[in-house]
């Protein structure tokens, strides 16, 4: 048996009256769709560790902290169909966080070298994100479950 990847997924929350999603879209790729930062979780490294590491290579954002763990998922990946597990985090971020922003990821995954556009939006999602990653929002407030489009 196939052993599923160590993913995490952030839910990086900017409070504010209404509170803000952490989002982003890869620039010159429009099919990824919209997205949270993810990732695979290296070998020894803690899964709190990994979260905020994924935030930092492809947001640039240092200032994430961890409020607690959602989910987690045990999904194949959407292509490839191999297993997977993703935890997903609650994470946050200061009020006067700049609202949109863009950064190359760097590190040493295959999205290194990638453009990614960097904003928050309001919860909640007009849309849906990509490959669902928005499934577990309402675990951090019901009311975000909402999906207006």
């Amino acid at each position: 048996m196939i052993q599923p990847r160590k993913r995490v997924a952030a839910y990086v929350i900017r409070d504010r009256p209404v509170p803000e999603l952490l989002v982003f879209d890869h620039v010159g790729m429009p099919e990824a769709g919209t997205q949270i930062p993810a990732g695979g979780v290296r070998s020894g490294e803690g899964l709190e560790a990994a979260v905020l590491r994924e935030v930092e290579e492809e947001t640039g954002l240092r200032t994430a902290t961890v409020v607690r763990q959602v989910m987690v998922e045990d999904k194949p990946h959407p292509q490839t169909r191999h297993p997977r597990r993703t935890t997903f985090f609650h994470l946050r971020v200061p009020p006067y966080t700049v609202d949109a922003w863009s950064h190359t990821v760097r590190g040493e995954g295959g999205d290194a070298g990638l453009m990614f556009a960097c904003r928050f939006v309001p919860l909640p999602l007009e849309r849906a994100l990509a490959d669902e990653q928005d499934a577990w929002l309402g675990r951090i407030d019901p009311v975000w479950t909402t999906r207006r489009g």
